[in-house]
């Protein structure tokens, strides 16, 4: 038995159980927890105006603490956490983009959010908003899809590609681990987000703690690797969404899907890239009332590297509003 790894392991484990503690004792959330059943959800909203902008976040994001307050200068803006990230609970049902449609909005309901909205969508949160616009077209006025997804490619995925999301979900239940020991905690309170990432540094220390806090508990790595897995079921219902007539749509397409660095040098960069182009193009048929921004800095992290251009799109699609 190797005895350091086992009282590094305890150490870690010990510090960061008592640094949750600290928290379930001291800290409270930003916004307000919703009981919308079997779970609550946390909903954290600013501003004010209408229409109300929502933000669904990518794949075990919870990318709007970084954007709220730009959002909230110019509409009310509503962040939640979906069932198993950051203040919200986790959920008996499957992490498809159905299940999360109906969460969603019987949490809007709930918390008496009036319509209409402005769905932001971000990467695989584009299924959701694309799928709440379908289910509620009567509530929707627009959609801001930031290199969001498509059912089409996503269902045909060439073996290589398919192999790197078996690569994310491997990472994704190693780091259950990591986070239940404490490791990851340890890493993010020394730096190691903004080093894999340097862009994070622009944003307010706060606003990276409320990001941070979520990657820090297992139940956020549990519901990535239960998204991930279920991305196909999620690709299949989107089917039905594909067609939203005249329904304003702004798609913001990053440069590349990954910057290159030493934490990726072995993933295929043209592959991905050649899957991007694709799905960009056939999001590009959802909409008669469809523009597309370049976000040219930008890896898929649009959110981090370019969220200016999230803004733009929001203030796109109420210039359409206003004028139609």
């Amino acid at each position: 038995m190797n005895y350091p790894v086992l009282i590094f392991l305890l150490i870690t484990a010990a510090y960061h159980w008592l640094a949750t503690l600290r928290e379930n004792l001291n800290r409270q959330p930003p916004g307000d927890l919703i009981d919308i059943g079997e779970s609550k959800l946390h909903l954290y909203r600013k501003g004010s105006g209408t229409p109300t902008v929502i933000i669904d976040h990518s794949l075990g994001g919870v990318e709007g603490y970084f954007l709220i307050d730009a959002l909230a200068e110019i509409t009310q803006v509503c962040i939640y956490d979906r069932a198993g990230y950051g203040w919200s609970d986790r959920s008996k049902q499957s992490r498809c983009s159905k299940n999360i449609v109906t969460e969603l909005d019987l949490l809007l309901t709930k918390a008496n959010i009036e319509s209409p909205y402005i769905l932001v969508g971000d990467s695989f949160g584009s299924y959701n908003v694309r799928l709440y616009a379908h289910q509620f077209p009567e509530k929707v006025v627009g959609l801001v899809l930031t290199d969001g997804l498509h059912e089409k490619a996503m269902l045909n995925l060439p073996p290589i590609i398919k192999a790197i999301k078996l690569f994310f979900l491997s990472g994704f239940i190693i780091s259950i681990f990591g986070s239940f020991v404490g490791i990851i905690r340890l890493l993010g309170n020394l730096g190691a987000f903004e080093l894999i990432k340097p862009e994070l540094k622009k944003f307010s220390i706060s606003s990276r703690k409320q990001v941070k806090y979520s990657f820090y508990h297992p139940k956020h790595w549990i519901t990535m690797a239960q998204e991930i897995s279920t991305l196909e079921t999620s690709a299949q219902q989107l089917k039905v969404a594909t067609n939203f007539d005249d329904l304003p749509i702004v798609s913001i397409k990053s440069k590349t899907f990954l910057k290159r660095s030493l934490f990726n040098f072995f993933f295929p960069f043209a592959k991905l890239d050649q899957v991007r182009e694709q799905i960009h193009q056939d999001l590009s048929f959802l909409s008669n009332d469809f523009t597309q921004l370049s976000a040219s800095n930008s890896s898929h992290f649009i959110w981090i590297d370019q969220p200016e251009k999230i803004i733009e799109g929001v203030k796109i699609i109420q210039s359409k509003i206003v004028y139609q």
